[in-house]
């Protein structure tokens, strides 16, 4: 059913010079490579309501479902919901001695859909009420202070390095399968604290079950204007997650097209404005050419500082 609806979709977009077989002419599939609860869930399922999402695949932060669209035929029946992660991996690969699964090249952008800073949570009952506390007890701690993420050199794990770096501290990293299992870690207490994307822990800290501390934005969140930056707190430390659709590096030009109006209209409706309102993430859309210079931008950023991160081993859990 699925799989029909996502041709019906994708068919008003068809276009004459490509009658012998307009695309598409089977089924579109979205990798989604993370699991339920993370930004890249929250973001494509409603997304995909539009677009008929038909494949999720999860593993590695992400690494696995973005090296499987990387290799995925360039026709256009493949696409990618990716995030930030996905300009890291080639990088962490090369710094941790393995050859990468995919370099950014193996991808063209068809679209940004949202790009939001991280904040640091802790649990509603933790100690640290203010970001003081939890840099004074880390330094006179190092090393006990853990933290869950995405798998190791995901977002929300190079998101705390970087301010962990800022602030000269050491924390105790944790990785999990994805934002959605590193959010249970915290409020299940096997873990002190976590970089969460707003939208995923919004409703636990409206519900008082966690507690932010910080973001790693320029500016203070709308979402929560009490929260101060790091930077005005005096730490150079600043991450987004943001989430954005690929196709396979040489896909066909007019077949992009198709993939760039679809998904123009998909992010603009008000199906999806609606969903993307009720878990408090706006829609920061940009088309294919702004959405790769954006890119570029960010890429050189983050490789900057996972570089400065190192070499990193996946720790044993505590």
């Amino acid at each position: 059913m699925s799989r029909i609806a996502l041709l019906v979709f994708f068919a008003c977009f068809s276009m004459p010079g490509m009658a012998q077989e307009a695309y598409p002419s089977k089924p579109v599939t979205m990798i989604v490579p993370f699991p339920p609860g993370g930004v890249a869930d929250i973001v494509g399922r409603p997304l995909a309501a539009s677009m008929e999402k038909t494949l999720n695949r999860t593993g590695a932060g992400g690494a696995v479902g973005m090296a499987a669209a990387a290799k995925a035929a360039p026709d256009g029946y493949t696409i990618l919901m990716g995030l930030s992660s996905i300009s890291i991996f080639p990088v962490s690969d090369r710094i941790s001695g393995k050859t990468p699964a995919y370099e950014l090249r193996d991808f063209a952008p068809i679209a940004l859909i949202t790009a939001d800073p991280t904040v640091l949570v802790v649990r509603a009952d933790s100690p640290y009420k203010t970001l003081k506390d939890f840099v004074q007890h880390a330094k006179a701690n190092p090393g006990k202070i853990n933290y869950s993420s995405s798998g190791v050199y995901g977002t929300l794990h190079v998101a705390m390095e970087i301010f962990a770096h800022a602030a000269g501290i050491k924390l105790f990293h944790v990785p999990y399968q994805g934002g959605g299992p590193a959010v249970t870690a915290l409020l299940g207490g096997q873990v002190d604290a976590l970089a969460s994307g707003p939208a995923a822990a919004i409703g636990q800290i409206k519900g008082g079950k966690m507690r932010a501390l910080a973001s790693w934005s320029t500016e203070r969140l709308k979402l929560l204007p009490d929260i101060p930056t790091f930077k005005e707190l005096g730490y150079d430390a600043e991450f987004y997650i943001w989430s954005g659709v690929f196709a396979p590096a040489g896909t066909p030009e007019p077949v992009l097209g198709r993939l760039r109006e679809a998904v123009r209209t998909a992010a603009n409706s008000g199906e999806f404005r609606n969903a993307m309102e009720k878990v408090s993430t706006p829609v920061s859309y940009l088309d294919a050419p702004e959405f790769q210079k954006f890119w570029e931008r960010d890429a050189k950023r983050l490789a900057a500082a996972v570089e400065k991160i190192g070499k990193v081993e996946a720790p044993k859990k505590k």
